[in-house]
């Protein structure tokens, strides 16, 4: 304005001088809010301001810690992907992607966000350490599978047993492992064990397909016709 003042462009100026307050005081009531806990107000206000200054990263990062505080994780997913492109050597949002991927089941996506976090430090010791988790399970997993298409079952529950040791603390690995040694089982007409190991399963996940399949499989063997 004091270059060029003229009519239209202070009129222009005051509209986003007060939209430049109001999104000031928007993102004061967002942190307390996200204080206080009220994570659901805090991604409520966080909108309104991200409708606007599409490309602050920060904001990002802190409405993707609302969304996992609210168990949204994958809406958390989405904010710290922009956050890691909109901000350079962001090795946090990538270290956080991989964790969401990995508390998720998918060990494979958790593995290559991971990667990229060490792409950009390769000293980076969350990154490095998750890495080797993943990576392990990873293998473990990968190898079981190949066992199954060899058709050698009993190698595979093996694998899978191992699986259920190398990541006791998050229960879809334990769910998935015993899911794929229920097939297994089956496969091997081992039908006793097998309806055993289904039911726990469907115990977890009563809808879960594979464990139902496996299941009527071994029901078969046993010529338990009704079940």
């Amino acid at each position: 304005l004091k270059s060029n003042p003229s009519s239209n462009e202070e009129k222009e100026a005051q509209t986003q001088l007060t939209k430049s307050d109001e999104l000031q005081r928007l993102h004061s009531q967002a942190l307390s809010a996200y204080q206080q806990e009220d994570y659901e107000a805090a991604i409520s206000l966080l909108d309104e301001i991200l409708a606007v200054c599409v490309w602050d990263a920060e904001l990002r990062e802190l409405r993707a810690e609302c969304y996992i505080k609210e168990g949204e994780p994958s809406k958390a997913i989405s904010d710290l992907k922009a956050a890691a492109k909109l901000k350079n050597d962001n090795t946090e949002a990538f270290y956080k992607i991989s964790r969401i991927y990995y508390q998720l089941g998918d060990h494979e996506l958790s593995l290559s966000e991971v990667r990229e976090c060490l792409k950009l430090d390769q000293d980076h010791k969350q990154c490095f350490s998750l890495y080797k988790q993943v990576k392990k399970l990873n293998k473990q997993i990968e190898s079981a599978e190949e066992f199954i298409r060899e058709g050698r079952y009993e190698d595979a529950i093996n694998k899978y047993d191992s699986v259920m040791k190398t990541e006791p603390e998050v229960p879809i690995y334990a769910t998935r492992a015993k899911e794929r040694i229920c097939h297994c089982l089956s496969k091997n007409q081992q039908a006793t064990e097998a309806i055993k190991v289904c039911t726990e399963v469907l115990q977890l996940e009563p809808t879960n397909v594979n464990a139902l399949k496996d299941r009527a499989e071994a029901y078969l063997l046993e010529d338990r016709y009704e079940e």
